[in-house]
């Protein structure tokens, strides 16, 4: 009986091989049914756009001669574009001031919830949060009225008080206030970002520091925001991608104050008209071509700086 055993576990053992194979093959197909729909939609939706607007900036429509390939002139011209260069240099300045604002005040607020000395935390994280929730074509028009000089809230109170109160809509002012619009969006979406990595870290390490007599200020300091490092790079990156596509704000306060706002006030809306109100499709794809690879330029830069300096900090 026992060599019948030995003899007969090989062919037992052969038999199971197969269904394992065609379980793990059952298995395979599922996965790449449920991946198919995804792949499908970026392809459709990504991909299949980003070479049509390749191939689109490497031509130009000219009134003699029609649609003409004129290879990388395009982006040679956006180069020395006064208008394109102009409203890049305006969201340059929205992430050198407005970013580094929004991003203490979201990790201000964080913290201040993930204390434990705040009551009513569920209240003040969603108060915080829900400005992102406002669309922001809504969000920008409320802030137009806000700022209005003879109809605005904020002129009215000035005029109650007796102070002399700013032009928000003045050349001046322009784009501080539509920098001020974009901070009040995002602060409450970075904020929970930030709040939620803050609640991922282990109790124990802030229960130790406050045994040794650290305080509140030097546990967030020393503690919290080392450990959520990543989660600050995340959202750092995020707003400078979402710097350099500003859109809808410029686009509505064109229609409050267009003789503040031209239609080249950023690159985004730069290419928008170009596209659709001059019908230069061509260039439009190649501008858009171009801001693409200056995001790619400025966000690898940042990453990879930042990292270079943690490495060093910890070795």
């Amino acid at each position: 009986m026992d060599v019948m055993a030995v003899l007969s576990a090989p062919s037992a053992s052969r038999a199971a091989k197969p269904r394992t194979s065609a379980s793990k093959r059952v298995q395979n197909r599922a996965a790449y049914l449920f991946v198919t729909p995804f792949f499908i939609a970026l392809i459709a939706l990504v991909l299949l756009p980003l070479g049509y607007s390749a191939y689109l900036s490497l031509y130009r429509e000219q009134i003699v001669g029609g649609v003409s390939f004129v290879g990388l002139e395009n982006y040679i011209t956006a180069f020395s574009d006064p208008k394109f260069l102009e409203g890049l240099g305006r969201v340059t300045t929205i992430l050198l001031v407005q970013v580094p604002i929004m991003l203490a005040l979201s990790l201000l607020f964080a913290l201040i919830i993930d204390s434990d000395r705040l009551r009513a935390s569920k209240f003040f994280r969603l108060a915080i949060f829900v400005p992102y929730a406002v669309p922001s074509v809504i969000a920008t028009l409320m802030w137009g009225y806000l700022y209005g000089g003879e109809y605005g809230p904020i002129a009215q109170l000035g005029a109650t008080l007796g102070l002399p109160t700013p032009d928000l809509l003045s050349q001046e002012w322009m784009l501080t206030s539509i920098m001020n619009i974009i901070t009040w969006e995002f602060v409450g979406y970075n904020m929970i970002i930030l709040y939620a990595s803050l609640r991922t870290l282990p109790t124990e390490v802030f229960e130790a520091a406050r045994m040794d007599g650290a305080g509140a200020f030097r546990v967030a300091w020393s503690i919290k925001i080392p450990a959520i490092r990543p989660a600050l790079l995340l959202t750092l990156i995020f707003s400078i991608i979402g710097t350099f596509q500003v859109f809808n704000e410029p686009s509505l306060m064109y229609k409050i104050a267009p003789n503040v706002i031209g239609a080249s006030y950023t690159p985004n809306l730069y290419a928008y008209n170009l596209a659709f109100v001059n019908q230069q499709v061509n260039y439009a794809a190649a501008l858009a071509f171009f801001l693409g690879i200056v995001i790619m330029v400025v966000s690898f830069t940042v990453q990879n700086t930042i990292e270079r300096r943690n490495q060093k900090a910890m070795g």
